[in-house]
């Protein structure tokens, strides 16, 4: 159902009033909930699950390496300058690859992949024969589809035409361009200065190249940041013509991420002023014809993410919105995320502890999670929530053979008070986000995460908006 005729994205008052911490919902139940009891082996019968249904998968990459810190920046980095640390991460990147396909049993075939995305760190790091190198290792294992999602995230500081025509060779098909901001003073302020002129040019050689999709990051609440001068950097951005944004709340949390501390508390915009940066980017990409997509995404009415959410085919997973259906995920390097089966396996979270697993044959794995049955009724309900903005109770009680009043009795306290705020609507017996708590479906995810009710703490949380 769409968004109610003439009604506002941007409510004021309700954002103040649930201006709180919360989950991004890029898993459920979230990464935090992870344990070190989930060892290799329960990863490795995970695996064998998996290989069974002979589906395809989701391939995801985590490459640290950047050559620069940015003081924002709460990733899994390694900041260094020597190209030899990427030539040998590489190397284990391919031995990793090899043992999973292996416990999958699929040394004879290559599994079908559909989505793929190098994340970082600065995946652009990668001189043009490590490049090759890791898809090369990639496609021995793996067969990329036609018509897949094959993405990496790029610095446009370090980029040129040359990289962008190798990346549309090697069979990326979009790019996803890290921006933040636009504005000189804001830029000293993170360490990342980055010229219109130099992103403009990578945009330009994604088209030229044939990529489908090109997607631009932003940042709000920065410090240093205005309203004024946040408008400047929106409309410099859809002056573009990116087919998708994303519009993050810097989330300011010096005690766990040390770059952060850099940062001057007293140059962040004050919660008012960062409201007024949250209302003018939503008013001038509306204008502008782009449509909310949820969360902090944004993109053109005929992209395939606008397309898909109509069509209720809409997912998230670790990367946020996806066309693809709800497939499992190898993840390769340190840190990273898999979803594969009803586990969540996590990788060792440093170079030293990553290489010494492997070269004693181990499974990087560093912590996980079992999902249990009313854990993947809750992912899906929160999906639904999250990507359609809807859920047919009777149909999706249905479906998991329960009934939902009974089911979900200690929620309906809580939804009753979100409905009276107006973050939710039940017409019949479907729960329904309206377009005024659609910034805040966050906030409505959160009553049905069952970990969260338990652990009652959103201390270590970004904030909802």
């Amino acid at each position: 159902m769409g968004p109610s005729v003439g009604e506002p994205l941007f409510q004021p008052e309700l954002l103040k009033r649930f201006d709180i911490n919360g989950p991004r919902y890029t898993s459920y139940p979230t990464a935090d909930r992870f344990h070190g009891e989930f060892s290799q082996q329960d990863y490795i019968e995970a695996l064998k699950r998996t290989a069974k249904t002979g589906k395809p998968i989701s391939l995801y990459y985590h490459l640290p390496f950047c050559p620069n810190i940015c003081y924002y920046c709460g990733c899994n980095k390694i900041i260094t300058k020597d190209h030899g640390r990427s030539a040998k991460y590489i190397k284990y990147l391919a031995k990793e690859m090899k043992m999973v396909t292996d416990v999958m049993g699929c040394s004879n075939k290559k599994i079908p992949v559909t989505q793929l995305h190098w994340g970082g760190g600065t995946p652009t790091f990668l001189s043009h024969e490590e490049m090759r190198e890791l898809m090369h290792h990639t496609r021995e294992h793996f067969e990329l589809q036609e018509g897949g999602e094959y993405s990496i995230e790029i610095d446009p500081r370090r980029v040129s035409e040359a990289d962008i025509s190798l990346l549309a060779e090697l069979g990326f098909n979009r790019i996803s361009l890290g921006v933040q901001d636009f504005n000189l003073e804001v830029q000293q302020a993170v360490h990342r200065v980055q010229s219109v002129e130099e992103t403009k040019a990578v945009i330009d050689w994604a088209r030229k190249h044939g990529f489908n999709s090109v997607s631009v990051d932003l940042i709000y609440g920065l410090p240093k940041q205005t309203p004024e001068t946040f408008k400047e950097t929106v409309d410099a951005v859809i002056a573009m013509d990116p087919d998708r944004l994303s519009v993050y709340s810097y989330a300011h949390l010096p005690t766990i991420f040390k770059p952060q501390r850099r940062i001057a508390e007293d140059d962040l915009p004050v919660a008012k002023d960062k409201l007024s940066i949250l209302a003018n980017t939503i008013d001038q990409l509306n204008q502008a014809g782009f449509v909310f997509i949820g969360m902090d995404h944004f993109s053109k009415p005929d992209n395939e993410l606008a397309v898909a959410q109509r069509e209720g085919r809409l997912h998230r997973n670790f990367q946020g919105y996806s066309t693809q259906a709800e497939c499992d995920l190898l993840a390769f390097g340190i840190s990273s995320i898999g979803k594969v089966d009803n586990t969540y396996p996590q990788n060792l979270k440093t170079l030293d502890e990553y290489y010494h697993a492997i070269d004693h044959q181990q499974l990087p794995t560093m912590r996980g999670l079992e999902l249990d049955k009313d854990d993947i009724l809750r992912r899906q309900l929160i999906g639904e929530l999250m990507c359609q903005f809807e859920l047919d109770t009777d149909e999706f009680a249905k479906n998991h053979q329960i009934d939902f009043d009974t089911y979900f009795a200690k929620e309906l306290p809580e939804l009753k008070e979100l409905e009276e705020a107006g973050l939710l609507e039940w017409q019949g017996r479907k729960i329904y986000v309206p377009t005024k708590g659609r910034l805040l479906v966050r906030r409505v995810a959160m009553a049905f995460d069952r970990h969260l009710r338990d652990a009652k703490t959103h201390a270590r949380y970004s904030k909802v908006v």
